[in-house]
């Protein structure tokens, strides 16, 4: 067990904050505001992750923090550690990561889906039924329609795929289920670089929270892109669409798409090593 005392670990923990604080200042003014925003919200919406979560410091497992009331109570702590116990408590949860995440790693990146799991979301909707029915359809309904119905969908991830409207869940090549994500998930989709957030969240306080900081700063700036290459018209915010359907679009959206993979990808190592770690922890403790 590795020891910190509180001036090895304050400034580390204060560095942290302000850099949670610059993230997510926007978000929050936003909140008190009551203003949405249909690209940024979604990572404090669909991933159940508060602003003061992301804000707190944890060095992992394996490290003490000496003088730090701060801790005290806090869930799998104990004496300015994570325990043990809280360790082996989470092994199924670690275990399903790591086989996942060991998977997804294991698999070259596929940069032809051209983000169409979002046009599929709103395939033969009314403008009043999308998700983000405040901002229009940049090909109108129809419009959209036919570019769904002219492209292959080949979704590898269930979390998108069950959004999609009825009539086009038939349409997806791949049929990936809740329990079968180990055997679809690939690095060069956007979601999986995405749940790396939440991978590496619902690990916290046993993950260093560095790691789950890049993950978030990876997640937000995927969801542009995401967004960008929606069938949303989103000018208005400031995004400019990769438009997917020309050819320049997809060329454009493929090589973010593998850029995204890349750098997704030591972060995605990372989380493999802390599960092994973890998983080894557990056993010595059973």
């Amino acid at each position: 067990m590795q020891e910190l005392d509180r001036s090895e670990w304050e400034p580390r923990a204060s560095v942290h904050a302000a850099r949670v604080d610059a993230l997510v200042a926007p978000h929050l003014a936003r909140r008190d505001a009551q203003v949405k925003h249909p690209v940024h919200d979604f990572l404090f919406t669909y991933y159940a992750h508060r602003p003061a979560q992301l804000r707190r410091w944890h060095p992992g497992f394996g490290v003490r923090l000496l003088d730090a009331p701060e801790y005290d109570g806090l869930k799998g702590y104990a004496d300015g550690a994570v325990t043990s116990s809280h360790v082996a408590a989470q092994r199924p949860l670690v275990e399903g990561l790591h086989r996942l995440l060991a998977a997804t790693a294991s698999r070259p990146a596929h940069t032809g889906c051209f983000g169409l799991h979002e046009w599929a979301m709103v395939y033969r909707l009314g403008d009043d039924e999308t998700r983000h029915a405040d901002w229009p359809l940049r090909l109108g309904g129809s419009g959209t329609d036919r570019v769904v119905e002219g492209h292959r969908i080949a979704c590898t991830h269930f979390d998108a795929f069950r959004f999609f409207t009825p009539p086009a869940r038939g349409l997806n090549t791949l049929s990936p289920g809740r329990d079968d994500r180990a055997d679809f998930e690939q690095p060069g989709c956007l979601h999986a670089g995405m749940d790396l957030y939440k991978h590496a969240f619902r690990l916290s306080p046993m993950v260093p929270s560095d790691v789950v900081l890049d993950a978030f700063e990876l997640a937000r700036d995927i969801r542009v892109l995401d967004m960008r290459a929606s069938p949303y018209d989103l000018a208005g915010l400031g995004f400019e669409p990769v438009r997917i359907e020309t050819p320049d679009g997809k060329r454009e959206y493929a090589a973010a798409q593998a850029a995204f993979a890349e750098r997704g990808a030591p972060i995605r190592e990372r989380l493999v090593e802390v599960c092994a770690g973890l998983l080894a922890a557990a056993g010595s403790c059973a």
